[in-house]
């Protein structure tokens, strides 16, 4: 029989894709998301656990109707009046529904039932509603059989202005959207979607991305349903598809991410790996780019991908693509376990992916591996030495020592996980590094899931196709084709993929070019549903977030990888005071509409590993467009921190610079009450600010008036001498009050993120 997918099965039984997921799972077979393939045995003993869910559902309601019967045929004697008397009759003799609802539901919507009658349901309608929500699944899967009617057409007018709100309060949204993508699609604030988390139990930001579970969680405690939006065409990539053979499957090479906290060891030991040199060439020691390398072994091959972090590996995520099966998560053992430590762990639980622990730096006479493994346990990271399962390596990227044990254990892993796949099928894959080459186009770098890829190929990847006009592979020689878990460059596009989106082969170009047309027309059209006109409630809302100040950016880089890496840290910068808006991010050269844009939204564009050409330095000049040019990601982030923080509000801080007691009172006129006082700390000048304090409690705040010694006015007394003062506005000075001398001064506050 042709294989079919689960959200294609859960679609023919009007489930949702995650309830067939679970469904599968309590029958003890193995599937990984709504996209795994259903053999003949899981729809098998799906169809036989709803055909029982079905019988058992039946067998209750005729016990549900019988009840109801016998309980309502002596109603008719109990009523009086002469138009009751008739209808409940014939009502109790009604035969029960087509679509099993008990006898006893069709009378609840009577209008005309009045007294004891109308009293008696009520008592009735408690009694069954009890036992319905005892069996609302089974009845729900009893109401799937398609012999039986729905009941739609001989609903009243209330039934169907419910079902219209329902239907509206059901929303489609792909998975993995932001928390602040669900916010607009809720027409709620983030703020909102961030404490109802935390209520819920889940540590989330408002740019962290949320798996289609949380999705479903968070929308209904706003009343509202989640329904996912797949990515059109996959019925076309996917019809061809056959279930395949154990006979045809092949192993492949694991793809292997290193992960790591900065400075810790990460392409040092990938450089130590590769026996090249590839921290020369990167500025800072720092990795830019997303690259994926193909690393031959005498037994056996890996896969590396290289990330400037952990943004690609989430971004990835994020479109539904798992790319990676072993994540190496190094840690220098002369140090601790780093909040970017903890993330990575945290990205790798997320994508149930094994981790295997590079314990770095051991040359070093610091090195103190106990202690990382010590806060690892504390993270659910138990080494095979505490008595866990976790595989941890101590090596050194500097001398090479351990290397070939933890290239030992990712083999050794890999062959645990029994990786494989078809090569024999179209390709399929996923693009880990896009960029735009002046001699060669668009080069996108997509590393094959299934398949085997070669030139001539029609392809779509996200919304835009083209065919394989040229293969290369990491050292930039041409190649003829390219089977599983190889990396490989391609040449052909006919725009700039994103990283993280799906490539596959497709049966013709034209195929492929309409898929891409849909996809961008679809794209627009949510782009322009997003873009809704601003209301009176909206222009309420932004009055009362008026403190909040936005810093508007442009962003662009040489490729996708480091642009996204790079917006999503900055997005990472915002408070609840200050934040980033980043209005176009862009890969290539910086032209004159970037700056044409930076002008009308008055933003400053940042380039990342890119020059302005001559005409748009000339038209920033002319703007006066500030253009920021970096090679490092880390000296981005410190500089829109300190701008930010320069928009911040300074503290004001206060520091008491005198205090004076009182120890006369004179009255003048025309000058009112003269307070004779002595300097008893600090010193006193003339328009300072003042606080009158009487018995602790401060009574008056105010300036100096006036400042007299021995009848001439002074600027300053100093400690130890006396001198006559007034106060501005207040007359009411007593003897023995202080007065304390204060002055106040603004300090650059520090940006703290959320």
């Amino acid at each position: 029989m042709a294989s079919k997918r689960i959200y294609e099965v859960a679609k023919q039984y009007n489930i949702s894709s995650n309830a067939l997921v679970q469904m599968l799972r309590d029958l003890d077979h193995t599937v990984k998301s709504h996209m795994s393939i259903m053999d003949e045995k899981m729809v098998l003993d799906v169809n036989m656990r709803f055909e029982q869910e079905k019988l058992a559902a039946r067998e209750e309601q005729d016990r549900k109707r019988k009840m109801a019967a016998s309980e309502t045929k002596p109603k008719p004697k109990t009523v009086k009046e002469g138009p009751g008397r008739a209808r409940p009759k014939a009502e109790a003799g009604k035969p029960a529904r087509k679509d099993g609802a008990p006898a006893t539901q069709a009378v609840k919507g009577d209008g005309d039932v009045r007294g004891r009658r109308r009293r008696s349901k009520k008592k009735k309608k408690a009694k069954v509603d009890q036992k319905e929500v005892e069996a609302s699944v089974r009845r729900t899967i009893a109401q799937m059989d398609s012999t039986r009617t729905r009941r739609r057409r001989r609903r009243g007018d209330r039934e169907e202005g419910e079902a219209d709100d329902e239907a509206l309060s059901v929303i489609r949204v792909p998975e993995f959207i932001s928390a602040g993508e669900l916010a607009e699609h809720l027409s709620v604030s983030p703020t909102e979607i961030v404490s109802k988390c935390l209520q819920l139990g889940l540590m989330i930001t408002i740019n962290q991305r949320l798996d289609m579970d949380t999705l479903m969680t968070v929308a209904s405690e706003f009343g509202f349903e989640i329904e996912e939006q797949s990515e059109y065409g996959l019925e076309y990539i996917e019809e061809d598809e056959e279930e395949e053979d154990e006979g045809v499957l092949v192993s492949r090479p694991p793809v292997v991410t290193i992960m790591g906290h900065v400075d810790h060891g990460k392409t040092s030991l990938l450089d130590y790996i590769r026996k090249s040199n590839v921290i020369a060439g990167e500025a800072g020691g720092i990795t830019q780019h997303i690259g994926a390398y193909e690393v031959d072994l005498e037994s056996g091959q890996i896969t590396f991908l290289d990330t400037p972090g952990h943004e690609a590996f989430s971004a990835m995520r994020a479109r539904g693509t798992q790319v990676t099966d072993i994540v190496i998560l190094v840690v220098a053992a002369d140090e601790e376990v780093m909040p970017q430590t903890i993330e990575a762990i945290d990205h790798a639980k997320a994508a149930e992916v094994p981790i295997i622990i590079a314990l770095n730096k051991m040359d070093l006479e610091t090195a103190r591996p106990d202690r990382i493994k010590e806060q690892l346990s504390q993270r659910g990271l138990l080494v095979e030495d505490w008595g866990g399962d976790v595989i941890a390596c101590e090596v050194s990227a500097l001398t090479g020592a351990g290397v070939d044990h933890i290239l030992e254990m990712v083999l050794l892993q890999s062959e645990m996980l029994d990786l494989k796949a078809n090569p024999a099928r179209r390709a399929q894959g996923v693009v880990v590094e896009a960029e735009l080459d002046r001699g060669r186009g668009t080069l996108a770098t997509v590393l094959i899931q299934q398949g085997t890829l070669r030139v001539g190929d029609a392809f779509v990847a996200g919304q835009f196709s083209g065919r394989v006009r040229a293969l290369l592979n990491e050292r930039g020689a041409r190649i003829g084709d390219a089977g599983p878990s190889v990396p490989v460059q391609i040449m052909g596009f006919s725009g700039m993929p994103q990283v993280g989106d799906s490539f596959a082969v497709v049966e013709s170009e034209s195929l492929a070019r309409e898929i891409g047309n849909r996809r961008r027309q679809m794209r627009r059209e949510h782009e322009f549903r997003q873009a809704r006109p601003i209301t009176l409630e909206d222009i309420y809302d932004q009055i009362k977030e008026g403190e909040i100040q936005e810093l508007p950016v442009i962003v662009k880089g040489d490729v996708g990888g480091s642009v996204e890496a790079l917006s999503d840290s900055l997005l990472r910068l915002e408070n609840d005071e200050v934040k980033i808006r980043i209005i176009h991010t862009g890969i290539g050269a910086i032209n004159e509409s970037d700056v044409l844009l930076a002008t009308a939204s008055n933003a400053i564009i940042i380039g990342f590993h890119v020059r302005p050409n001559a005409q748009a330095r000339a038209l920033a000049e002319r703007e006066k467009v500030d253009i920021r040019l970096y090679d490092i990601i880390y000296r981005v982030i410190q500089d829109v921190t300190d701008a930010l923080e320069g928009m911040l509000k300074p503290d004001i801080e206060e520091q008491v610079v005198g205090v004076v007691e009182v120890r006369e009172i004179f009255r003048a006129p025309r000058v009112g009450t003269i307070a004779g006082c002595y300097v008893q700390s600090g010193n006193v000048t003339r328009n300072a600010n003042i606080r009158l304090i009487r018995d602790g409690i401060v009574v008056y705040e105010s300036t100096v008036g006036s400042l007299r010694r021995f009848k001439e006015d002074v600027r300053e007394v100093q400690t130890g001498f006396e001198c006559g003062l007034t106060v501005d506005g207040f007359q009411d000075i007593k003897q023995d009050d202080t007065i304390e001398v204060y002055e106040t001064r603004e300090v650059a506050r520090q940006l703290q993120t959320r």
